[in-house]
């Protein structure tokens, strides 16, 4: 509860405060780094003695385009390690789907295709802490939070980031991911068309991505997101980047930011995620499995 109240009392004097305390996950020394990882400090007195899963307490920001599949990484490491993963966009929706008194001026902001004020995000995130809270969760993955070097500095004056993961995919691969999703209209479920297979050159790694098939019963009921054309889904990014560079520059000083790039679809991508982590043990692969 004193978070949350500490967090409200950051929004509204703009959060310039850092957190005291630095907390560091385990980490791999540097000739155990895989060239998908960079930026993070694998320094011998920062690694952790490795844990089982159920004993990692983390505090981690996942940090991604749109379309990278942040929440899906985020979402497997939030099961693997019993921490809530709370995504800033599901909030969103889930206040715009009840009948409390934010959900109407949500409604006018979404409707507008404005952005969502940082006052709202933090009520948001504020009511999700305040709830984990009190049923005792410990430690979290956010996705999509923070956006802007503002968001950032408040959420440091309130918690112990321990690592922010910022996930890399060449553009290329990013607008034939994005343009190969699809949503059945019946149960909701998000697929993907796209068999990505991209030969390596010019310095650039080959890349494969398998398609995510929608079973028999989902393939007929296939739409595509009003969004999900190339000219959007490239100004998309282009807004991202230039959005991200500070928020990554501002983790990368405080030497919390850890850049994988991906090297691949789930199959390639997930070990080395989970080597990059240090979470290699038996226990955590089966879990990692599930």
């Amino acid at each position: 509860m004193a978070a949350v109240q500490r967090l409200l009392r950051a929004a509204a004097s703009g959060g310039a405060a850092t957190a005291a305390a630095r907390r560091r996950v385990a980490s791999l020394a540097p000739e155990e780094v895989p060239a998908a990882a960079k930026g993070f400090p694998f320094a011998a007195e920062e690694r952790m003695r490795r844990r089982p899963a159920a004993e990692r307490n983390v505090q981690w920001v996942f940090l991604g385009c749109p379309g990278v599949g942040k929440g899906t990484y985020a979402s497997r490491l939030s099961r693997l390690l019993g921490v809530p993963h709370i995504a800033t966009g599901d909030l969103v929706r889930d206040e715009l789907a009840s009948t409390g008194a934010l959900a109407a001026q949500l409604a006018e902001i979404v409707n507008q295709g404005k952005l969502v004020s940082d006052e709202i995000i933090i009520n948001l995130l504020s009511k999700r802490l305040k709830k984990g809270e009190d049923q005792g969760e410990s430690g979290f993955i956010l996705d999509g939070f923070p956006r802007t070097v503002k968001q950032a500095e408040i959420l440091d004056g309130v918690t112990e980031i321990d690592m922010v993961v910022n996930l890399k995919l060449r553009e290329d691969v990013l607008v034939e991911k994005c343009l190969g999703r699809r949503i059945c209209s019946q149960c909701g479920k998000n697929f993907n068309l796209a068999c990505i297979d991209v030969k390596g050159e010019n310095g650039l790694p080959a890349i494969y991505m398998a398609p995510l098939l929608p079973p028999n019963n989902c393939m007929s009921k296939m739409v595509t997101r009003a969004d999900d054309t190339e000219e959007v889904v490239r100004n998309r990014l282009q807004i991202y980047n230039d959005m991200s560079q500070p928020v990554e520059d501002f983790y990368r000083e405080q030497g919390k930011l850890l850049e994988f790039d991906l090297p691949g679809g789930i199959p390639e991508s997930w070990p080395k995620l989970i080597h990059v982590l240090n979470l290699e043990d038996q226990e955590d692969l089966k879990l990692a499995a599930a």
